[in-house]
């Protein structure tokens, strides 16, 4: 049995810096991989001061974009489908967002296509933010929804009858690759191997705050000897991700030896469950 994930984003570089080397683990193995991008990152800004498309950038970020998510697709060898929604921007001082950017407009319009996608790629796992969008921006939040809402129907006859036959995916997680229990792994690490590092003082404040969060993941999949495909998928959405970005502090081999996972929450199954899960699509195999 082939199996197959799709993992469902707000815009172009989210799957490279929420689960790329999970994606490249799976890829490994055979998986069959597909990422969804709901909007196209149109309202984002250059984040890189050294970008080398800016002139295009400036002219047409859409495009650029759109020629950055290809590369890193290519980096993680997945297959790839837009949504087709505009990017809603951050909320206005009133709390609105543009007129049919992608959160204005109803959960149960924008599901559609995505339970199109899904009748049709029939994956077995789909990944997503959780209830708070990873971080408050109105994309991620109606990514939340919208896929949430698209994994029901998908699996309900009687819901879009006209996007294909149901299909029921097995298993849906949340993405929490940006954890406490990592950022503490890796600090301490940091502290072990380069106590004088200047990043120490600037990192513990991270630390410092990243306590707040909970920890909800149940699934630790040890995606560490794909770091690198993570980085250079990273690294081809050059107009949001510069050379010296956060994502790059710590060494890939400080990581592998800290926390060599990506860490997801399990929170459907239609499948037996397991205890302290390193893999995504455990218990499926034994239940088909």
């Amino acid at each position: 049995m082939t199996l197959r994930l799709l993992s469902v984003h707000a815009h172009p570089d989210d799957e490279s810096s929420k689960g790329a080397a999970t994606n490249a683990y799976y890829r490994s193995r055979g998986v069959e991989v597909m990422v969804v991008t709901c909007t196209g990152g149109e309202r984002g800004d250059i984040l890189n001061t050294e970008l080398e498309a800016r002139a295009m950038g400036e002219r047409d970020l859409a495009g650029l974009r759109r020629r950055e998510m290809a590369a890193a697709a290519s980096i993680m060898d997945i297959s790839h489908r837009w949504l087709g929604y505009t990017d809603s921007g951050m909320r206005r001082e009133d709390g609105s967002v543009p007129p049919n950017s992608f959160a204005a407009i109803p959960i149960a319009t924008s599901a559609e296509p995505l339970v199109r996608v899904v009748r049709e790629f029939r994956p077995h796992v789909m990944v997503t933010y959780d209830e708070n969008g990873g971080y408050p921006h109105p994309d991620h939040v109606r990514c939340h929804e919208v896929s949430v809402a698209a994994f029901d129907a998908a699996a309900d006859p009687s819901a879009y009858p006209e996007a294909g036959p149901a299909w029921e995916v097995s298993k849906l997680y949340y993405d929490h690759i940006f954890n406490s229990e990592r950022v503490q792994a890796n600090f301490d690490e940091l502290l072990r191997q380069e106590p004088e590092s200047p990043l120490v003082e600037q990192l513990s404040e991270m630390v410092a705050w990243m306590k707040e969060r909970p920890a909800r993941a149940t699934t630790h999949v040890p995606a560490g000897d794909f770091f690198e495909v993570r980085d250079a998928a990273l690294r081809a959405h050059a107009s949001q991700v510069a050379a010296d970005s956060s994502f790059f502090f710590w060494s890939n081999d400080l990581q592998r030896k800290a926390w060599p996972y990506e860490d997801f929450e399990r929170v459907r199954s239609s499948v037996p469950l397991v205890a302290n899960e390193s893999d995504l699509f455990a218990g499926i195999e034994d239940s088909e």
